[in-house]
């Protein structure tokens, strides 16, 4: 219960003024209130009033005798001794945090409060409870607010392979923004190019920590950058400074990635208790959001490590799962490195079915770190309902869909937001001409620039299709490479930009030869050309056999670029399929959607979205705003997160 001091209570009267002088609140905790407006609450013996800041901070200032609240006036000049003592105002909560009830403690039991019932009959007509002022003020509005720790093997713009580094570089942001106090942990990658300038505003914390894994103790360091009202926190170890990417080389995935995200979950668990970010440290009542494999140790160490001894009792941990098919499964033998009780290996134990092992004597034994976070995190995301649902599936459960099915009651799929500041069509700096919802002039010149660009004819009447995207199976590449021959008969432009898969990025140049006034294939990534791209285009495909939320897509309604999409998780919830006979005839939809995955099947999508754009314009047009009017944004992901805060908060631990 949080409480308030009255430090100047006496036997009172009710009047009109209330005078700084006769009465003050004080907060005997901070409640991070910023701007109070005025607000009333009278019980027959005392009337309180909040007050704006005063200049000094604090919570509640004096009211001035300006006020038009009733006011406490004082009776007796020698009762000054009753300022020391006090009485504690206390505000009785529900499980939501609303106020229900103010009740007036005497902290010793000695202090008294004369009944004026007289005086309070007078003003019986006022007793309304709390009331919100209108005229003007701003509104109050309670919000709980807590202390996250993202932990992700990656975050934008200081490390990022694909969409996990965007989701843990921009949400974080948007938790701050909203009160929250947010802190990501994150390893310090250093590969001796430019991209290692991303951490030069990062300074040294001078705390060290021994983490008992991998048969001895490893010592890790801290990095500290407080950046757009987050805690960027780098957990810094050799392991982390190799050449290549995140997670591999030219060669394939580092063979040591065990060993590297044990230490950033090790480290994640104890930065809170031992760095004193901003002066004082996050301490034990956190709640860490855990992204991927990579930090699926956190919920496990939580549940074996510290609750036991009475840490982190009130801690609760969340699993994000960006991408199901990634498990960091090795085998059984690796786990007595993880710096985990022997009795805990349960959690992890995975068995791989007798097709799936090597040979004849291979017990398929083995440890899986993300099943470990599937059973002892609190609750569980996926990066949208569509997907929520796919990873309980046989097709798309990769082995975990009856023990995330199990969990149900606790999982939840929340789509990702976009930065709405670099991807805007009226103001991007990538491209040469800019447009909105209200003008499309700009789309038309972005296109025509986007064919001069990439050296085709220069047709506006003609579709131009594109993709972005990895060059892979998980994509469609597939669909779309036993598709162009029978596409490219048809009066369209097709342009690819990705890397992946040789085999692709060599289909991709000899088709750019057999097809020259009709296809383009950029092997490789480039942001700009990505930018110019998406505005360009009239058409973006997405046949991915699976997708978990998807980014593209969004990019693509942002800048009225219509979307035909495979019906599969993120592509699913976020795109509308296009129906023509809804709206009383104006239709609705901001794309369409094609099931099942086969190439006739996407053909037939792809020939009705072209259709569409030569013959009915308006239609199309329509289509291109309502993409553009649809919202999503971090703010909005941010809001649906806070409920999955305020649920995880509600339930008891899954495992103490």
């Amino acid at each position: 219960m949080e409480s308030l001091q009255v430090t100047r209570l006496m036997s009172c009267k009710l009047s009109a003024n209330i005078s700084h002088k006769a009465c003050s609140f004080r907060p005997s905790r901070q409640l991070g209130f910023s701007s109070l407006s005025r607000r009333s609450f009278q019980n027959g013996k005392l009337t309180v009033a909040r007050s704006d800041i005063t200049e000094n901070g604090g919570g509640f200032g004096g009211l001035d005798d300006s006020s038009n609240s009733n006011s406490i006036e004082e009776e007796d000049d020698d009762e000054e001794e009753e300022e020391k003592n006090g009485l504690m105002l206390g505000l009785d909560r529900d499980d939501c945090g609303s106020v229900i009830a103010l009740q007036l403690i005497p902290p010793s039991g000695e202090v008294a409060i004369d009944s004026h019932q007289d005086e309070a009959a007078d003003t019986k007509g006022e007793d309304e409870g709390i009331e919100e002022e209108k005229g003007g003020e701003e509104e109050i509005r309670s919000r709980v607010t807590y202390n996250i720790v993202f932990v992700t093997a990656e975050a934008a713009p200081y490390s990022k392979t694909g969409g996990l580094g965007d989701v843990c570089g921009s949400l974080p942001g948007v938790l701050a923004g909203r009160g929250h106090r947010v802190m990501v942990v994150s390893p310090r990658y250093l590969n001796g190019t430019s991209a290692d300038k991303n951490f030069t505003g990062a300074y040294d914390v001078d705390r060290r920590i021994k983490v008992p894994c991998f048969g001895g103790e490893q010592e890790v360091a801290f990095f500290h950058e407080y950046k757009k009202g987050v805690d960027w926190v780098f957990v810094d170890h050799p392991s982390y400074h190799r050449p290549g990417n995140l997670y591999g080389d030219s060669h394939g995935a580092f063979g040591d990635n065990q060993f590297r995200f044990t230490l950033l979950c090790h480290a994640a668990c104890e930065a809170p208790l031992v760095l004193p970010l901003g002066g004082y440290t996050y301490g034990e009542k956190c709640l860490f959001l855990v992204n991927d494999w990579h930090a699926s140790l956190v919920p496990v160490l939580l549940a074996s490590k510290y609750r036991p001894f009475g840490i982190y009792k009130d801690a609760q941990s969340i699993l994000v799962i960006h991408n199901l098919a990634h498990q960091g499964v090795e085998p059984a033998a690796s786990y007595k490195n993880l710096g985990l009780p022997s009795e805990w290996y349960g959690a992890l134990e995975w068995v791989f079915p007798t097709w799936a092992r090597t040979h004849a004597l291979d017990t398929g034994e083995a440890v899986n770190i993300l099943k470990g976070a599937i059973v002892t995190a609190d609750r569980i995301l996926t990066v949208s309902k569509g997907y929520a649902w796919e990873i309980t599936t046989v097709e798309g459960g990769y082995g975990l869909n009856e023990l995330l099915s199990s969990r149900r009651i606790v999982l939840n799929g929340i789509v990702n937001g976009i930065d709405v500041t670099e991807w805007d069509p009226s103001s991007d700096e990538h491209v040469s001409f800019h447009y909105s919802a209200d003008d499309l002039s700009g789309k038309a010149r972005c296109k025509t620039a986007l064919q001069q660009e990439l050296g085709l004819p220069i047709r506006p009447e003609c579709p131009l299709i594109g993709f972005i995207g990895r060059l892979d199976y998980q994509k469609g590449i597939d669909l779309i490479r036993w598709a162009i021959p029978e596409l490219m008969e048809d009066n369209v432009q097709f342009v690819m930009l990705g890397s992946g898969d040789p085999l692709y990025e060599d289909w991709m140049r000899a088709a750019e030869k057999t097809y020259r006034d009709k296809f383009r294939g950029w092997v490789g990534f480039n942001v700009p050309i990505s930018h110019r791209i998406t505005a360009g285009c009239d058409i973006l495909l997405m046949p991915s056999r699976f997708e978990p939320c998807g980014l593209n897509q969004l990019y693509a309604m942002r800048y009225g670029t219509v979307p035909v999409v495979h019906t599969t998780g993120g592509l699913r919830d976020t795109v509308e399929n296009f129906n023509p006979y809804a709206g009383d005839g104006s239709g609705e939809g901001t794309g369409w959607t094609f099931s099942p995955l086969t190439k006739e099947s996407m053909l037939e999508a792809l020939r009705t979205a072209i259709m569409t754009y030569r013959d009915h314009k308006s239609t199309w047009e329509a289509l291109m705003r309502r993409g553009m009017q649809r919202d999503f944004t971090w703010e909005t992901a941010a809001i649906h997160y806070e409920q999955v805060f305020e649920w995880a908060c509600i339930d008891p631990p899954y495992i103490t």
